[in-house]
């Protein structure tokens, strides 16, 4: 992707400028959205909310130079650009590309030239099959050895399993990184989320690629927005606590997180947000594959255990998986910097907010190689089966520019959520108390 100052012959003379990067930045009002990508300039506010990835994640990098997000999160480039054709205002000025944007560039282009972005498909074929035996046998416990405590427990684990397992899985269909199409890609994710996991797909994409586009940026990913039970991070609790902000606790946030983070998140929370989501948005697709999904448990347990037990068997096992699920996904980001848009770059943005955990089979398949958490948010697309071949250039170029690069143990990313919690925690109460 070069930067070039030749205008397109389909945008006119008269309507074409050439703007400085502070001009452009200045364009980050809700009624007047400018974006800056590989050196051009688009006018997004009327489109954005046309925006197929939503309007909250183009919105993000109003007034920004988005070029690095644009080509990660998109691997259908020349279709992408028919529709940014018609935005296009201008040019930026002598755009400014700091060795870093060439090095990180270079890599990306590397990556791809090493076939990085390619998929074996044995890969997935062995996942789902995996995963279907964890549901099989968690059937075929309770039919064969009958319903006891013990079968509850253990046929509860391997559903609990299946479900976590298919969340690693669904999340790879939905960053479009399985099949070559983005059609057949939406359909597996459609499937997996809805029919085998019972959310709304609309719902996660929603959710996850803010996150993704803006990782622990105050305001802009949801996942750091619990303010009404937690504060993160260094800053944001001092600021509260300066304002005397703040109904809970928070010096006590590392021990009641274990009460109502891991043991909640899955069974009541995602559940009512996922629901609220569908029905404001009228989505009625996705409502049809959530019932989809709860008419299977029905048809999985209903026979073997009756209507209100298979109701607790479920909720046991979304509260195994919630475990699961929120310790995997909090343990490489909580622990990192929180703060408001400082407008970084994408490798200073996404290593900041991000950090490994020790690569291992077990590890690997434990985590859905999310313990390759660096790797998955520069290259979002990637099949995940190829992080770890992608992790030492990642490590070089972070060493060549002196950026921290995490990677941790497992137990040591569990302990620094609550150690970070604990920390921040004690910021606002010293804040608030002036202490």
């Amino acid at each position: 992707m070069g930067k070039g100052g030749h205008q397109p012959a389909s945008v006119s003379t008269k309507n074409y400028g050439v703007f400085t990067e502070d001009e452009v930045r200045n364009h980050n009002k809700p009624d007047d959205k400018w974006l800056q990508i590989d050196g051009k300039v688009y006018d997004i506010t009327t489109w954005a909310k046309r925006h197929p990835g939503g309007a909250k994640i183009i919105s993000h990098f109003s007034g920004q130079d988005a070029t690095d997000a644009w080509v990660a999160f998109h691997d259908d480039k020349k279709l992408v650009s028919k529709y940014l054709t018609p935005l296009l205002i201008g040019e930026v000025k002598n755009p400014v590309e700091t060795e870093l944007d060439k090095d990180y560039r270079q890599l990306r282009e590397k990556v791809e030239s090493m076939g990085m972005f390619r998929v074996n498909p044995w890969f997935y074929l062995a996942q789902f099959i995996s995963i279907i035996s964890f549901e099989i046998l968690s059937v075929w416990i309770f039919w064969y050895y009958g319903v006891n405590w013990k079968t509850f427990v253990l046929s509860g684990a391997f559903m609990a399993t299946a479900q976590a397992q298919w969340g690693w899985t669904q999340h790879d269909y939905g960053h479009l990184s399985v099949f070559k199409s983005r059609r057949v890609n939406h359909w597996f994710h459609h499937f997996t989320i809805g029919i085998m996991k019972g959310a709304s797909s609309h719902w996660w994409n929603f959710r996850h690629f803010q996150h993704h586009a803006k990782p622990n940026i105050i305001k802009k990913d949801p996942d750091v927005q619990m303010a009404y039970l937690f504060l993160m991070g260094d800053k944001m609790p001092v600021e509260w606590g300066k304002k005397k902000r703040g109904n809970m606790p928070y010096q006590l946030q590392h021990q009641y997180f274990f009460l109502i983070g891991p043991p909640l998140l899955l069974p009541l929370y995602f559940h009512f947000e996922n629901i609220y989501f569908i029905i404001k948005r009228r989505d009625w697709w996705d409502l049809l594959w959530t019932m989809v999904f709860f008419y299977r448990i029905h048809l999985m347990f209903t026979w073997l255990l009756g209507g209100w037990l298979t109701f607790g068997y479920y909720m046991f096992a979304r509260f195994l998986e919630s475990h699961w699920f929120v310790w995997v996904t909090q343990m490489s980001h909580i622990p990192n910097e929180i703060d408001r848009d400082q407008n970084k770059d994408w490798f200073n943005m996404q290593l900041a907010s991000t950090s490994n955990v020790e690569a291992g089979l077990f590890n690997n398949w434990f985590t859905g190689h999310l313990n390759f958490q660096i790797e998955h948010h520069l290259f979002p697309t990637m099949p995940r089966h190829n992080y770890e071949a992608v992790q030492p250039l990642v490590k070089s170029l972070a060493k060549k520019h002196g950026i921290p690069y995490l990677d941790k143990s497992l137990f040591t990313s569990f302990a620094d959520v609550t150690r970070s919690l604990r920390k921040s925690g004690r910021l606002w109460y010293d804040a608030y108390y002036d202490l």
